[in-house]
């Protein structure tokens, strides 16, 4: 009898250079797995556990790709046994080639299946397809464990109907499947094509893909934390510098608000590094350099027309805030001001934002009555700054949640010009400022007042990404 297991294993098999290294790692979301164009880069197999919680919820191997296929099965075909004992010669095979270097890949591929792994045979739909396939499909088959073909496309050409007619008599289950390109849903559809391979699998698959999306529900929930820090550091971060003399000269001024961009670029840096990691891309700043939008810097024209509010936004959401301002002289007055001071409040709001859209703090001169002077710039009063820096972080984060962890190369961070579009109504724009607004009085906020603005964001990541 074949061993059990108390979670569900595939061992991901085929010929050498069709994508298993890609798929493993896009399937078990680890980026850390050797990816490469030359035949023959995963020698051994080895074991890629996907963990959520410390539970493993499915574990996939590795493993080389066949090379002596039609010996292999020349071998087994030499025992004329029936096809309830054929997995006896598989492993009779394994045992007799274990320390032989001749068949050290067929021997690596075959032990994880032999030890009650389900097999998911990956070929590549851009190439045409071979009878030097069959022997390994056909050994594939000697195993007698259930088995499901993936046909992955890593060019553009596309033979995909001879391959599907031909893996049909071998294999229960084909399902196409592109590992750099793959999204949640498709990630979810193979899951779901795993559970049917047997039958005391389903009830352990079908717990993976509910503990997974539960994990996807996490992963989202710890971004929206990580950007609404990001966004009260940002806002409220105050910098200073003290002066030799008595006055603030020009070069002094331009000290402070370099040194002010440049704690907010690292508040930004700092926060990517964190979403890389919630999204399990540890390994990403290994392949990428520093991301910058295409050379657009935070404080650039090009982030603000991208990211932020155009000039007629930020006057209605002056207004809106001025208003706000406005109705409390009303009030104050019992309405005996006719609702002037609304009017007065929102015009001012109105115009204070216009005339700011290009300015990011007052520089203040302090500590004169102390005797020791010095400059502080911040908090934040640029009111476009706050929807500059939230587009990016969550253009950043829809980038990175989508991406495979199967991509190897550089990300190419394309700006999509009506991306704002997606995630910033009125609606939301309102609900945001009165946020912003607080943040940058410079009076601390409190937790419930947090808590309320990082549901806020994380409604946006659900739209963003589901």
């Amino acid at each position: 009898m074949m061993q059990t297991h108390t979670h569900p294993k595939f061992a991901v098999v085929g010929h050498p250079n069709k994508g298993k290294s890609s798929i493993v790692s896009s399937l078990s979301m680890d980026d850390s797995i050797v990816i490469s164009d030359t035949p023959g880069t995963t020698t051994k197999k080895r074991s890629f556990p996907l963990k959520v919680d410390g539970k493993i919820l499915y574990e996939l191997f590795d493993t080389p790709g066949f090379q002596r296929a039609r010996q292999v099965l020349a071998w087994l075909q030499q025992h004329d046994v029936s096809a309830d004992r054929r997995y006896e010669i598989v492993k009779a095979f394994i045992h007799t080639y274990k320390e032989d270097p001749k068949f050290n890949d067929e021997v690596q591929l075959l032990e994880p299946i032999m030890d009650g792994a389900g097999i998911i045979y990956v070929v590549d739909a851009s190439k045409p397809y071979g009878e030097e396939y069959e022997a390994e499909m056909e050994i594939l088959r000697w195993t007698g464990q259930p088995s499901m073909a993936l046909i992955n496309h890593i060019d553009e050409d596309d033979y995909s109907k001879e391959w599907k007619r031909a893996l049909g008599g071998y294999f229960q289950i084909i399902r196409t499947y592109n590992p750099m390109r793959a999204d949640l849903q498709q990630h979810m559809a193979v899951l779901e094509s795993m559970a049917q391979l047997r039958e005391e699998w389903t009830g352990q698959v079908k717990m993976s893909i509910s503990l997974f999306e539960t994990y996807h529900q996490m992963m989202m929930e710890r971004s929206a934390s990580a950007i609404t820090k990001l966004l009260l550091r940002a806002i409220s971060y105050v910098e200073q510098l003290p002066l030799k003399g008595e006055d603030a000269t020009g070069e002094e001024k331009e000290k402070i608000e370099e040194a002010y961009k440049s704690v907010l670029r690292h508040f930004e840096i700092e926060t990517q590094k964190q979403i890389e990691l919630i999204w399990n891309h540890q390994h990403i700043q290994k392949e990428l350099e520093e991301i910058t939008f295409e050379g657009m810097d935070l404080f650039s024209e090009e982030s603000a027309s991208v990211f932020g509010l155009t000039r007629k936004e930020l006057m209605i959401t002056g207004a809106t805030t001025g208003a706000v301002t406005g109705a409390g002289i009303d009030l104050l007055f019992a309405g005996h001001t006719m609702f002037i001071g609304g009017a007065i409040g929102a015009v001012a709001g109105g115009l204070g934002a216009f005339f700011a859209f290009n300015e990011l703090s007052e520089i203040k001169l302090l500590g004169q009555q102390i005797g020791k002077r010095y400059l502080e710039m911040g908090p934040m009063e640029n009111r476009n700054f706050p929807y500059i820096q939230l587009g990016r972080i969550l253009y950043y984060t829809s980038m990175i949640a989508n991406l495979s962890h199967a991509r190897r190369d550089k990300i190419d961070l394309k700006m999509v010009s009506s991306f704002k579009e997606i995630w910033l109504d009125d609606m939301t724009r309102k609900q945001l400022e009165r946020f912003h607004k607080q943040f940058r009085s410079g009076k601390s906020v409190d937790e419930e007042k947090l808590q309320a603005y990082e549901a806020l964001i994380l409604d946006i990541l659900r739209r963003l990404l589901q």
